[in-house]
Formats: C-alpha cells, structure tokens, sequence
C-alpha cells in the first residue's frame, strides 16, 4: 500500500475490542523499535496485555476504552527529545497502520506506563494501539497557506509533502506547522507555541520526508 494510503486511513481511535494483536504483528513492531532504538540511542518500549495504564481516571477523563497496548516514547533528556520522539513514534504509527492496528496520541490522559525510564531519560507521551471498535474519523485540516509559503509556481513534490504533513495527527488539531522552502530548494520546518508542538513537529516532519523523500530533520 502506498505510504499516503495509510496515511488518509490512520485516524486517533480512543476506543478498542479485545481483540489479541497477533504474534506476527507484534514481531514486525518489535523489531521497528529495536531498529529505531539501535540507530537513534533512543529508548522506546512496547507493551502487551497491560491494562492498568489505562484504566485510571484520566484515561476515562480522556475516554479511553479497551486499552490494552501501547508504546512508550522515552529517550535521553535533550532539547530535540519531543521531536526525535515525535519523528520515530510517527514512524511507528504508520506501521502500525499497515499492519492493519489503530493507534492514538495519548498526552496526558493516562495511567502510569511500565516503561523503565532511566536516569537522565524522560517519557515524552504514549501511543494507544491495538483494534479499534471503529477506525475514526478524519480531522479537519487548514489550508496550504496556513502551513507553508504557497504560491503558484512550487513544485509538486513540495505541495504532495505538505498534504501528507496535513494528513498527520498533532495535539488538540492545532496543526501550528510551517514548512517554508526557500531560494536554494532546501525546507525549513518551525513550529508555534502550545502543548506538544515540538512533539507534532516531529509527526509532521516524518510525514513530509517520506513523501518528499528530502531529509532535514
């Protein structure tokens, strides 16, 4: 399945059966997270059958049902951390995705993660995942001029990375994202200011890159 197919078909899904997810599935998102980790130092987990994180009040606040799976993104303390793990959870999602499983961001409306979170290193957020009672909804998404210097004359495979960046999930929907490219042909991506937007600059990045297959992050 092209890589922008699984992107129009992953929407944030908050309530999920009780569905085992299968051994074969679980082996390809291992070793995703073993690559990942191995490459980047970072140190993410993954968790089956555990469905103490989310059954607390937030989790309920939040109005997840059903969880019974889901990733932890932690790494090293650093100033890039929330994008890194932005980039590669996002990566992950879209795994995810294809391999037929449901996913969401999940902030703060959680219980405690098993993660081991060593000294020095931080959990940034997690990511729900497993079957859905349904596949979501997609959201609404801004114009290109909101996110990015459009004019007429851009090339194609800038517009098609900026659509594909729409198509991914920031925090709250508030999409606060601009891609510029300038006068040499490089891209420079800067988020606003809110919750998470360093995180969702990560989402978005990973996004763009595919599709444009260009490599700034």
């Amino acid at each position: 399945m092209e890589i922008m197919e699984i992107m129009k078909q992953r929407h944030s899904v908050r309530q999920y059966t009780n569905r085992i997810i299968e051994p074969e599935k679980r082996t390809a998102l291992n070793d995703l997270i073993s690559e990942i980790n191995q490459t980047t130092g970072l140190h993410i987990q993954i968790f089956y059958d555990e469905p103490k994180c989310f059954d607390s009040m937030m989790a309920h606040y939040g109005k997840f049902t059903g969880v019974k799976n889901y990733i932890a993104l932690v790494g090293k303390k650093s100033l890039k951390l929330d994008e890194t793990l932005g980039y590669y959870g996002e990566q992950l999602v879209l795994k995810a995705q294809e391999l037929g499983l449901n996913t969401c961001w999940v902030a703060m409306t959680h219980g405690k993660s098993k993660a081991v979170v060593e000294k020095g290193e931080k959990q940034i957020c997690l990511i729900a995942l497993g079957y859905g009672s349904t596949n979501g909804v997609s959201h609404q998404v801004k114009p290109l001029s909101a996110v990015c210097n459009y004019n007429d004359t851009m090339p194609d495979w800038f517009i098609n990375a900026v659509h594909a960046a729409l198509l991914a999930p920031t925090a709250m929907n508030q999409q606060k994202f601009f891609f510029e490219l300038q006068p040499d042909g490089k891209v420079k991506a800067t988020c606003g200011k809110g919750f998470y937007t360093k995180l969702d600059l990560g989402v978005v990045k990973y996004h763009f890159i595919v599709v444009s297959k260009t490599d700034f992050i």
